[in-house]
């Protein structure tokens, strides 16, 4: 497997023929606690309510990225490619099999988010890392791999498009107002109030205003903070609940609506990238916001990129807030 760069979009896409093939179906789960497949775990959270553990992270059976060695990075003509050289984790969620997100006690989610953020700052420290993706797809049509409650991690060389995307976008509006943007638009969304799907403290729900799919949800905080790690492990003696209270109930409104989705966290990277467009670290602290986004799957609206590659949403972001303020979050 291979690393190469798309000379047009500036995206990075991994290749070749020898891709990993995930294990076949298992007779018992290999994250359960009574499992004795090998692992290799690579940190436990403590256990609550007597558990064994609460949330853990273990290497990807079959990981698209390798910690060894150096990217080697190589021209090809004008084309750009490098080795699969990163991590790729699996974040098992909870120790019981049947304890989603959406129905786990909030002490257990906020001790995912904890395993969450101190898995990326321990691959942070990696000067090879650029980036640290933390992610869950749920359900077959969103390419879910395991049936336990769980979550991946990559940390790759790159920084993703998409997030790239929204550096750059971010350190324009800087440029022209001296303020974050994201910070703008909870403001904004709050005065108008008809995007929001519920407030928890500091944490805010709401439907983007230009969504790629109906019903996109975001979770962002009302305080700044580029990076999803500080402001989590810095609340780790307390104070993560109103997060982990509001992903759960935001997980069981988009469940009423879909029946699969990918949620991503979007955090700044692990060093300045010299775009042209992007500054110093400090100009990243100050520009960008870490969010979460959840894109359900409507399955009856699965044509939702046309052909002149336009988003298409036929039901409206206002809508899809009040039908999501009205669903059940219980």
């Amino acid at each position: 497997m291979e690393l190469r760069k798309d000379p047009i979009t500036l995206s990075w896409v991994i290749t070749g023929d020898d891709a990993p093939t995930l294990p076949g179906e298992e007779r018992v789960c290999r994250y359960c606690p009574d499992s004795r497949q090998p692992l290799q775990v690579l940190s436990s959270m403590p256990p609550v309510d007597g558990g064994p553990w609460s949330a853990r992270a273990v290497v990807h059976p079959s990981p698209l990225y390798r910690i060894e060695g150096e990217p080697q990075r190589q021209g090809d003509g004008i084309y750009d490619k490098m080795r699969a050289v990163g991590a790729h984790e699996v974040l098992v969620e909870n120790s019981n099999h049947t304890r989603q997100l959406w129905n786990a006690k909030d002490v257990e989610i906020e001790q995912f988010l904890l395993l969450a953020a101190q898995r990326a700052v321990d691959l942070m420290r990696d000067r090879r890392f650029n980036y640290v993706s933390i992610f869950k797809d749920y359900g077959v049509a969103a390419g879910q791999d395991f049936a336990h409650p769980s979550s991946q991690l990559v940390a790759t060389t790159y920084v993703p498009r998409r997030v790239l995307y929204e550096l750059r976008a971010a350190h324009e509006y800087f440029v022209r107002k001296d303020r974050c943007v994201f910070c703008d638009i909870l403001a904004q969304e709050e005065r108008q109030a008809i995007r929001l799907v519920e407030t928890r403290g500091d944490h805010i729900a709401l439907c983007p205003f230009a969504p790629r799919v109906p019903f996109e949800t975001w979770i962002i905080s009302r305080v700044h903070d580029a990076s999803f790690e500080r402001p989590i492990l810095s609340k780790a003696g307390g104070g993560l609940r109103d997060l982990a209270v509001l992903l759960r109930r935001t997980l069981n409104r988009i469940r009423s609506v879909s029946d699969g989705f990918h949620m991503v966290i979007h955090t700044a990277p692990n060093t300045p990238q010299h775009t042209g467009a992007i500054g110093s670290r400090q100009t990243v602290d100050d520009e960008y916001h870490w969010h979460i986004e959840i894109v359900p799957i409507v399955t009856s609206k699965v044509k939702s990129y046309t052909v002149k590659e336009v988003y298409f949403t036929p039901v409206s972001p206002e809508t899809s807030a009040a039908r999501l303020r009205s669903a059940p979050a219980e």
